[in-house]
């Protein structure tokens, strides 16, 4: 009963996680590391699934705590203004929840900043 509970869950989180990749606001890293955690305790099939995919990559980082590339990080402010200015500017009309997007886009990029780790170049050749 708990394996079919941590996959549903799993399922679950993997799917806010994908959306979470076009809604600002909805974080993704958390939820994909979550159906992670999740898939581990649960399914082997599905764990490694998940690893395979575009997203495993992003989760191996994680877990072997390399960090993420300043490439990565610009990719991904970038993308989350993008969506901001989308949500803000053509599809919101308070001036008040506008406001408190741009203030939460703000917060999210000092965290991707300052927060999420940075990977070192190996600079042995």
């Amino acid at each position: 009963m708990k394996k079919i509970f941590f996959i549903v869950i799993g399922v679950i989180s993997i799917v806010l996680g994908i959306i979470g990749i076009f809604v600002p606001g909805l974080p993704t890293t958390p939820f994909v590391l979550l159906s992670s955690w999740l898939f581990y305790k649960s399914s082997k099939k599905m764990h490694d699934a998940l690893h395979r995919s575009p997203l495993g990559k992003y989760i191996r980082r994680y877990e072997s705590r390399q960090g993420m590339s300043w490439s990565g990080k610009l990719i991904s402010i970038a993308c989350m203004w993008v969506m901001i200015s989308i949500s803000a500017f053509l599809v919101l009309e308070n001036i008040h929840i506008r406001i408190l997007l741009l203030i939460l886009g703000g917060i999210g990029t000092c965290s991707v900043l300052l927060i999420v780790p940075t990977a070192r170049k190996d600079k042995s050749l």
